[in-house]
């Protein structure tokens, strides 16, 4: 799927509407989901007419993967900053625990993340733009363990730098799968450190 790209001057109040039309749709996708939303129930929600949509999107279709990019870039942020901050010598218990505070888990998120998972199945193209952002965000893992490669040992069950970023995410997709049925953020907060811990380290939550 491309996003449309805004052509001519960008106002400030261009900007202010797109953001409110996301965070508008945001609420509608969680409490509906995807597939039962109308544009203009979207334009409801937001206060805008369906002009001021098509002013900024070609489809719910592209609203749709704009909401999932934005919340996706997020996510990739949080994770390569709490994982920059140790330098070179990466301490990978402290490094799980900042990832673990700051990571996003919003179970409004989730729903949304999960409709866009069932729609992404049925269309190759946004099924490869997923892809993408999902490659990026293992990237983003892989780049910081490579840096630290000579002074922070992975455990070998994990094959490689690759290998252990694809655990990360791999981690992160199971918990919150889990939070979509319990609702408890806490236990999943918990249950995401001790994996992550268990799959970075010995096990013991010390590097080897």
């Amino acid at each position: 799927m491309v996003v449309k790209e805004t052509t001519g001057r960008v106002t400030k109040r261009r900007v202010r509407t797109r953001a409110n039309l996301l965070d508008a749709a945001f609420a509608v996708f969680a409490a509906k989901g995807f597939g039962r939303v109308s544009i203009e129930e979207v334009c409801e929600a937001a206060g805008y007419s369906r002009g001021a949509f098509y002013s900024n999107f070609d489809s719910l279709d592209e609203l749709f993967f704009a909401l999932y990019q934005q919340r996706a870039d997020l996510i990739a942020e949080q994770v390569s900053g709490a994982l920059a901050l140790d330098g070179p010598d990466l301490d990978v218990p402290a490094a799980v625990d900042r990832v673990t505070e700051v990571l996003l888990l919003d179970r409004d998120w989730l729903l949304v993340k999960t409709d866009f998972l069932v729609h992404a199945a049925r269309d190759p193209d946004v099924a490869q733009s997923l892809l993408e952002h999902r490659a990026r965000l293992r990237e983003a893992i892989a780049d910081r363990l490579t840096r630290v490669r000579g002074h922070t040992e992975l455990p070998v069950v994990l094959g490689d730098i690759e290998g252990a970023a694809h655990a990360v995410v791999a981690a992160y997709d199971g918990v919150t799968t889990q939070l979509l049925l319990d609702r408890d953020v806490e236990h999943a907060r918990g249950w995401l450190k001790q994996l992550l811990t268990a799959l970075l380290t010995d096990g013991s939550g010390t590097t080897r």
